[in-house]
Order: structure tokens, then C-alpha cells, then sequence
């Protein structure tokens, strides 16, 4: 039995939406950093059994890619209430992946969200003129 979940257009926004803390693994079967990085993956799943580890097979399910814009893989992400709070490509060895699920933990949502809505109405603000064109 895996305990990651395979994610697919179909169940995607589901998983993000009802869980606070998700792990999002795209990979290819072709690829073989993606190989040699599942079994550390699948590691930390069995490790972290309180948050969900999601897999999304960037050639069974491009529509997900693209929308992520990832670019090489394998791509890891973590959600954490539907915010990325963490994308990198590359294999992370088993230490360096411990230490972003341990960093990601102790996230302060407040403090994340904050940021993230100030960075959204400075892209306003700068998208904008007012009434006397300055």
C-alpha cells in the first residue's frame, strides 16, 4: 500500500482544498532523477503520516504541469492551505527534504498569507493609474 496519492485533474483541487499541508511530487517514469527520488519520497510519506503526499505524472496529466508552470522535474511543491509555500526542481536527498517538511511546518500561515495578499495589491497597484493619470 503507497502512502502517496496519485493526483490527477479529477482529484487535485479536492486534496489541496480539503487538506492544510500537501506534498506535491511531479515526476515522469522516463525521468530518472524522478526514479531515484521516489523512494525518499515514499519515506518521508511513511515518516509524516499526518500530511497527505500527493504524485502527479506530468505526462499522464500536462494540464497540471502547465498550470504550475513546471518547468523540470521532478518539481517539488508544498501546499500549505492552498498556498505554495515551497517549489524547487531537483532530487532533494532524504536530509534536505526532512529539513523543507520541518521548515514548511513552522510556517506561520498568518504571517504567509500577509505576505501574499501585500504582494497581490502591490501587482495592483503598479497595474493601475489614478483618475489625473499619475
Amino acid at each position: 500500500m503507497s502512502s502517496t496519492v496519485e493526483l490527477t485533474k479529477e482529484n487535485f483541487d479536492q486534496t489541496v482544498t480539503e487538506n492544510d499541508f500537501v506534498l506535491i511530487d511531479f515526476w515522469a517514469s522516463w525521468c530518472g532523477p524522478c526514479r531515484s527520488f521516489a523512494p525518499v519520497y515514499e519515506k518521508a510519506a511513511e515518516d509524516n503520516p499526518d500530511l497527505v503526499f500527493g504524485k502527479v505524472d506530468t505526462e499522464a496529466q500536462p494540464e497540471l504541469a502547465a498550470a504550475f508552470g513546471i518547468q523540470s522535474i521532478p518539481t517539488l511543491m508544498i501546499v500549505r492551505d492552498q498556498v505554495a509555500v515551497f517549489a524547487q526542481p531537483g532530487a532533494l536527498p532524504e536530509a534536505a527534504l526532512t529539513d523543507v517538511i520541518g521548515q514548511a511546518r513552522k510556517l506561520d500561515m498568518d504571517e504567509v498569507r500577509k505576505a501574499v495578499a501585500e504582494q497581490q495589491a502591490q501587482g495592483q497597484e503598479q497595474g493601475q493609474t489614478g483618475p489625473d493619470g499619475q
